[in-house]
């Protein structure tokens, strides 16, 4: 039995595994079986989680197509007392999924709504990301067509890590069109079939992508979830101006030349700048004297 018995008139909102069957947690697992109802995105995919886990409920169909009637015929099972849980095909209900509208109705009713919270694609792919950011923002699938999509990304918030989820065949379009609209430096992390037996997680320029996912045709098959860097802030584009300068300043001058120069270039420290050239010179290749003409 659950720690907390299950309470009658309640919906529950019950994560589910994205891929990995194991993910399914305790809590979760036993609310599922003891539930009067599960109302799924699709039985006959949450069927063989079920069975795998012992778990023999009624289950219902909640889905795109059908979720206003569900919804209804839902709320009046919980005004009746029947616990009810609901899933989603993989992952969170109500993200990316079916689900928000029976939630809402239940609210309106004043009926009890429990999360029972588990696996999400879009945290999972941005705890790997390794972005350090105070906020993201989950923009979900951006639109299908070429210039609705172009639209969506010249819209979307350039100060901190944006969360996309994307289709294998639409992938290439999509990673190509970020590219040519934020700029082939921005950062991107693609991860893609996580928990799965060929997870991939890679994070790269936004300009090596495309030829990444063209490096293995198993690169464009399976669920995708793209997380966007943030924008390089103002100090992160001039330290990188001042790299370059002083590379191109090393192949002439002494390091304290190239830093003294490359100063009054930039604007930058002296003394930063000749800690940094030190540090490039001890990088470079010895460069052979040039023979008196």
């Amino acid at each position: 039995m659950p720690q907390d018995p299950l309470s009658a008139g309640t919906l529950y909102v019950v994560a589910t595994p994205i891929g990995n069957l194991s993910d399914l947690s305790v809590r979760a697992t036993e609310v599922l079986r003891e539930v009067d109802v599960i109302a799924c995105e699709d039985t006959r995919t949450t069927r063989p989680l079920l069975a795998v886990h012992g778990i023999t409920g009624k289950t219902i169909a909640l889905h795109e197509h059908n979720e206003r009637d569900a919804s209804s015929k839902l709320v009046e099972a919980l005004k009746a007392g029947k616990s009810v849980a609901l899933v989603s095909d993989a992952g969170t209900p109500a993200i990316s999924d079916p689900g928000a509208l029976v939630v809402a109705a239940a609210h309106q009713a004043g009926l009890r709504v429990v999360p029972i919270p588990g696996a999400n694609a879009a945290i999972a792919a941005y705890c790997a990301s390794g972005f350090l950011a105070e906020r993201f923002v989950f923009a979900g699938f951006l639109p299908a067509s070429q210039g609705a999509r172009r639209k969506a990304i010249s819209a979307l918030d350039a100060e901190c890590p944006v969360i996309l989820y994307e289709a294998p065949h639409r992938i290439l379009a999509c990673v190509e069109d970020l590219a040519a609209l934020l700029g082939s430096d921005r950062e991107l992390v693609i991860a893609r079939e996580l928990t799965k037996k060929f997870e991939e997680v890679v994070r790269l320029p936004l300009g090596a992508a495309k030829s990444w996912i063209e490096a293995g045709t198993h690169r464009q098959q399976g669920e995708f979830v793209l997380v966007l860097g943030p924008k390089p802030t103002d100090t992160q584009a001039d330290e990188g101006d001042a790299e370059r300068v002083l590379r191109i300043l090393l192949e002439d001058h002494s390091v304290s030349d190239a830093a003294r120069i490359a100063a009054r270039l930039t604007g930058g420290s002296k003394n930063g700048l000749y800690e940094r050239a030190l540090a490039i010179s001890a990088d470079l290749p010895a460069i052979k004297p040039r023979k008196p003409r």
